[in-house]
């Protein structure tokens, strides 16, 4: 059986101030009428039917992704306490699947990625799915458009062939966001891929990995498994969850992994990390702005403007990024909209919460 895995706990700090803590990333309509949550699901059809869709999210945002997904079975969303980073949520995905399906093969995604070739999205989910089958943790790889540093990279090593029309190759080494002079190299090599942190692998596979580099956690987990189904369940999560240690998919897993697959393709994919990766994805007009929201301006240019009811005029401005909200207002030059944490980080140390 195969299963989608959404992981749906990300903040978004970047696109502060329209993402705060009480409306993630995933909640957000940042592109089209429906929020990053409700692409990533709609996307996954018809390859996935609704029963085969897990979520991992905070209790929080159960109820309002639920409103956005009412085709989901309620049983299939997986509370997780608290975030403790990639590696741990999938843990927490992988031991429900165990207990559903044991031989099954999951698919892990994120509800806060955009996709525009939604076939061929599916066609190489199909794919890394038989790959997967063999045994191999698979990664999908984003063939690179620019020497980006703000993705980490992925070198091919030797081709295992290909699957489902795709080349299939098994991963030398993984490479966390580079220089700028080296991510040139890389992608002039043509040799290495952006991860994308989208993977698909056999259940049992990866909790072998968790096992093997993780034992501690691994541990933890199977204090967790024992519980499944019974009325200690929630109690034992919540009581070992915070003593997990805090950890990402690729530096406790994917790194020092056996049997690593790359399958790299091209599905019009997009992080959508900051603003300025929004602005690539909404059309622009002849003066090079992106207005999302009533504005009027004069003599501007080649600047994003993101805003809600309120009009926001503009006068001799080139190359700025402005976010309207209700309660707050971000101005900055194109170039430093990878800043915007900071802002957020100075909100959180002066406990100036109202705004996060």
């Amino acid at each position: 059986m195969y299963y989608a895995l959404i992981m749906a706990g990300g903040t978004g700090t970047r696109l502060w101030p329209l993402s705060r803590r009480d409306r993630p990333k995933p909640s957000l309509r940042l592109v089209g009428e429906h929020t990053m949550f409700e692409h990533t699901v709609d996307r996954l059809a018809p390859l996935f039917q609704p029963e085969q869709i897990f979520v991992v999210t905070g209790a929080e945002h159960v109820a309002p992704l639920a409103r956005q997904a009412p085709e989901l079975p309620p049983d299939n969303f997986i509370v997780e306490p608290e975030g403790r980073g990639t590696a741990p949520c999938i843990g927490l995905g992988a031991i429900h699947l165990r207990r559903q399906a044991p031989e099954s093969i999951m698919a892990v995604l994120t509800a806060d990625h955009f996709i525009t070739d939604t076939a061929r999205f599916r066609q190489v989910l199909a794919a890394a799915a038989q790959v997967a089958e063999e045994g191999h943790l698979v990664t999908l790889g984003i063939t690179p458009s620019s020497p980006s540093t703000g993705f980490g990279y992925i070198k091919q090593g030797e081709s295992l062939g290909t699957m489902g029309g795709f080349s299939v190759f098994r991963v030398e080494r993984f490479t966390e966001k580079p220089s700028l002079e080296t991510a040139l190299h890389m992608v002039e090599s043509g040799e290495y891929s952006w991860n994308s942190g989208m993977f698909v692998w056999r259940v049992d596979r990866i909790l072998e990995e968790f096992q093997r580099q993780m034992p501690e956690f691994y541990v933890q987990l199977a204090e967790v498994e024992a519980t499944l189904g019974t009325a200690g369940y929630e109690a034992t999560l919540r009581r070992i969850w915070p003593q997990v240690a805090k950890q990402t998919i690729d530096y406790g897993v994917m790194e020092g992994a056996q049997r690593v697959a790359v399958i790299p393709v091209d599905i019009g994919w997009s992080d959508v990390g900051s603003w300025g990766s929004l602005s690539e994805l909404l059309p622009a007009n002849e003066e090079g702005n992106t207005i999302a929201g009533p504005h009027v301006g004069i003599d501007t240019r080649d600047t994003l403007i993101f805003g809600g009811k309120r009009l926001i005029a503009t006068i001799g401005l080139e190359g700025m990024v402005i976010v309207d909200t209700e309660d707050a207002l971000l101005v900055c030059p194109r170039g430093r909209e990878q800043e915007v944490r900071a802002i957020v980080r100075r909100l959180e140390e002066d406990g100036r919460s109202e705004w996060l």
